[in-house]
């Protein structure tokens, strides 16, 4: 965290130094709080001159202002009243944190005029605020000029002025834990692969047994006893030794069966035999982002207490060419007893995942199943950074998922399913093989997996262009942009939690 924000809410605030921000639609005269911060009105000669409307995420910056009890005032802009969503809620709280400098205190008034702002909406402005002021900048030996000033490790006090601060506040302790959920998972992604194999990102999950979560980490030699030799088959070229690591929120009723989240954790993927190029590998360290999402949702889960059982599970292996490494052409065995051709190890983490969720499948016998992985290049092809993946084997469940991706913007859009497309993973030697070829990547990754989850409701996330290297916006300036945590913790809290 390059900006760390001391976040408080309250009916009123008394103004002296420091910076006051106000928010402003194009359906009002004045900003919220400009009676107190502006009291000579001196928005009312600058808006005119700069061409500031209220038009959404605008901004108008006066510094100095004649009369006020402030040193600058910025005011942001909310668009139309009608046109305000939830996750510009987000946006808005985003924009307000990436305009803080060089200053110790901020009063923000979010009671646009005209504009329906209730608790949630504070909440969620908080909310972006926190997901904005996120950097990683652990490696760095030179710091920016806010550390340089002291400015950059010194908490900002941030006083949020709204008429709903008690409920605000409440809800305020919920969007916390989406935070740590989303930064942890954000962190995960971002760390050098030289610090971060499978046994320091066990170590990491097994750090939430602190929020209660209970955590088990499988080895090589317990993997193997299990029969998990597909995903044994992805580790056995590097000399990091695999793991797999269940984690369980027990926040419901002993009786109701578990939500499981699956997350294929790579920590770094030469693509073994079938090395990659060169250019761009570097990237291959975020092969791990569905993992980090998993990590990041269960630690969220449990902050906020939620009142559900959830099973989280990630294989952890690493993905390396040397003389030990499996080949094109091999024959794994998986844990459910199906065998696979090798054609292409670089298509590992189907491999990985396939124990991973017939193991999930199996001990936990979960309502509904999904996966994360960063599975695909053909993915990106399709949909580009914007939306991931969504494979399903329920109707419900898969609009379940993509009305929960509407609501945070972490959107989904559904691809197709089908017995034609398994025709193409068939294999001569084997009851499959682990590629299809070029066309159809994504689909035909799908139908591979689709085969590990019996008549479980199952989802397939594939977000290899939405967790790492995604479009940066008002509430991600970061290369890990923890997708999923958000999504599936709103899937959870509308459809699953008591």
């Amino acid at each position: 965290m390059s900006v760390k924000f001391e976040i408080s809410f309250a009916k009123s605030t008394r103004l002296s130094g420091g910076l006051a921000i106000l928010l402003k639609g194009t359906d009002g005269d004045l900003p919220a709080g400009a009676e107190s911060a502006d009291p000579a009105n001196v928005f009312a000669r600058a808006a005119p001159v700069s061409g500031f409307k209220g038009k959404a995420l605008s901004s108008l910056d006066i510094i100095a202002p004649e009369g006020a009890p402030v040193d600058r005032i910025i005011v942001i802009g909310t668009g139309k009243a009608k046109d305000v969503s939830a996750h510009d809620w987000l946006k808005l709280g985003g924009s307000a944190a990436g305009k803080i400098r060089n200053v110790e205190k901020v009063a923000i008034f979010v009671d646009a005029h005209g504009v329906d702002v209730g608790a949630k909406q504070a909440a969620d402005f908080a909310l972006g605020m926190l997901l904005r002021a996120y950097s990683f900048d652990t490696y760095k030996t030179k710091k920016g000029d806010e550390e340089e000033k002291g400015n950059g490790r010194k908490a900002v006090k941030v006083t949020i002025v709204t008429q709903e601060a008690a409920s605000a506040k409440k809800l305020f302790a919920a969007s916390e834990a989406i935070a740590g959920g989303v930064i942890l998972a954000r962190d995960l992604v971002n760390e050098p692969p030289n610090v971060l194999g499978p046994v320091e990102f066990a170590a990491k999950a097994k750090e939430l047994e602190k929020l209660g979560v209970e955590v088990e980490i499988l080895t090589e030699r317990e993997m193997r006893r299990l029969g998990m030799g597909a995903l044994l088959g992805v580790a056995q070229g590097s000399a990091r030794p695999p793991r797999l690591v269940i984690m369980q929120w027990k926040g419901g009723k002993a009786k109701d069966k578990p939500v499981a989240f699956v997350g294929k954790g790579v920590v770094f993927d030469t693509g073994g035999i079938s090395i990659k190029p060169a250019a761009g590998m570097e990237e291959m360290k975020g092969d791990m982002g569905g993992a980090a999402a998993v990590t990041g949702l269960m630690h969220t889960l449990a902050a906020r207490g939620a009142k559900m059982n959830a099973i989280g599970v990630i294989g952890l292996v690493e993905n390396m060419p040397d003389g030990n490494a499996q080949r094109p052409g091999d024959i794994v065995t998986s844990m459910s007893g199906q065998t696979i051709e090798i054609i292409n190890t670089d298509a590992e983490g189907r491999l990985v995942l396939c124990d991973a969720l017939w193991y999930t499948n199996d001990r936990f016998k979960p309502q509904i199943m999904i996966n994360l992985a960063t599975l695909t290049g053909a993915i990106l092809v399709a949909l580009g950074n914007l939306q991931a993946g969504l494979f399903s084997n329920d109707d419900t469940l898969a609009g379940e998922l993509t009305a929960a991706g509407l609501v945070t913007d972490e959107r989904l859009w559904r691809m197709p399913l089908g017995k034609d497309y398994d025709k193409i993973i068939d294999s001569k030697f084997a009851d499959m093989k682990n590629s299809g070829g070029r066309y159809a990547g994504s689909i035909t990754a799908a139908q591979f997996l689709k085969r590990f989850v019996g008549e479980t409701p199952w989802a397939h996330l594939d977000i290899a262009g939405t967790a790492m290297g995604s479009v940066q916006d008002e509430i991600n300036q970061s290369w890990g942009s923890g997708f999923g945590v958000r999504l599936l913790d709103e899937l959870v809290r509308a459809n699953y939690e008591s």
